[in-house]
């Protein structure tokens, strides 16, 4: 499927999509670093700008629409969330694309702060702003860990579907991992030491890209950034922070911060992914990217839609012929 990417970022959800077999076709964002990010991994048809400012007929036609809207205004690490907040109503572009194109899909991720801001009122405007142009909406709140991604990563997917596609609700993809493993779900969390055990120090010889990390000082206070990392669970969170202080996750080890690479590798992005710009630059990459196994799991289940299209039309071709 033809895929046109919103509030594209380093380009993760992107990248998953693109490995599930699908093609984007158009992308944006604001942030310089990003585009040169993008650029340099996956194409050249992202546009440096902001979304408010691109009108619609320069966006090609797709057949889904993605984008991880800003959610800073909605995470739970922000005390003071509030519906008004101008990082919240930026999914009203994501809307108004939405519209303007009607692709026959679109995917919207976003925390799971979003579920419980002005008592649960956010979500019930964006669903139903989204339902009244043209579309069955569906959502669920996911943790990346069942997914195969060595991280708990809670984050809320929103799909829509347009209303004369079918009449079904959107297959969401199963887990396949979990804490403790069963016949629904056969495979273990996979840990953060997993995933990092081949990584070596910083200091070591290494041919790894962009392997350098923060060296603000570890501690042990039970807060946000602050917190040891337990090696034998997945990693916490993989943050982002626009301003402040830092919140760059601990080694498994604890004897310092992760660095981008290995903060890169706990969000599944490839060894050979390059991130440009400063260093705090590239952690704030990945930290509001979408996780790329994650959204590979989203782009299957569209791979899926798809073939059975085609076979449905298949059919009604040799029907009439």
């Amino acid at each position: 499927m033809r895929v046109v990417s919103l509030f594209s970022g380093a380009g993760g959800f992107d990248l998953g999509f693109v490995q599930a077999g699908h093609e984007v076709i158009w992308a944006t964002d604001y942030n310089k670093d990003c585009a040169a990010t993008y650029h340099h991994n996956i194409g050249n048809h992202f546009v440096l700008d902001d979304i408010r400012n691109i009108p619609t007929s320069q966006i090609p036609e797709c057949d889904i629409v993605i984008g991880g809207f800003p959610c800073q205004g909605f995470s739970q690490a922000n005390r003071n969330r509030d519906i008004k907040d101008e990082r919240n109503t930026l999914y009203r572009e994501f809307v108004r694309v939405v519209n303007d194109k009607q692709p026959s899909y679109f995917v919207a991720e976003n925390v799971r702060g979003l579920l419980s801001i002005d008592k649960g009122e956010a979500i019930k405007t964006i669903i139903n702003d989204f339902q009244s142009i043209g579309y069955k909406v569906s959502y669920r709140l996911f943790n990346a860990a069942d997914f195969g991604v060595p991280q708990n990563r809670f984050r809320v997917i929103i799909i829509g579907i347009r209303n004369d596609i079918f009449q079904g609700t959107f297959p969401f993809p199963q887990p396949t991992h979990s804490q403790k493993p069963s016949l629904i779900t056969p495979n273990k969390w996979v840990t953060i030491s997993e995933a990092l055990e081949s990584i070596p120090e910083p200091e070591e010889e290494h041919d790894l890209l962009n392997h350098i990390y923060s060296k603000y000082k570890v501690t042990d206070r039970n807060f946000i950034g602050h917190r040891k990392t337990d090696p034998h669970k997945p990693s916490p969170t993989i943050l982002a922070k626009d301003t402040g202080g830092n919140v760059t996750t601990q080694h498994p080890k604890n004897h310092r911060r992760m660095s981008v690479r290995e903060s890169a590798i706990i969000q599944t992005f490839p060894l050979d992914f390059e991130f440009k710009g400063s260093m705090g630059s590239q952690y704030r990459q990945i930290g509001n990217a979408v996780a790329v196994k994650f959204a590979l799991k989203i782009g299957e289940e569209f791979r899926k839609i798809e073939k059975s299209e085609l076979i449905l039309r298949d059919k009604k071709t040799l029907l009439a012929v």
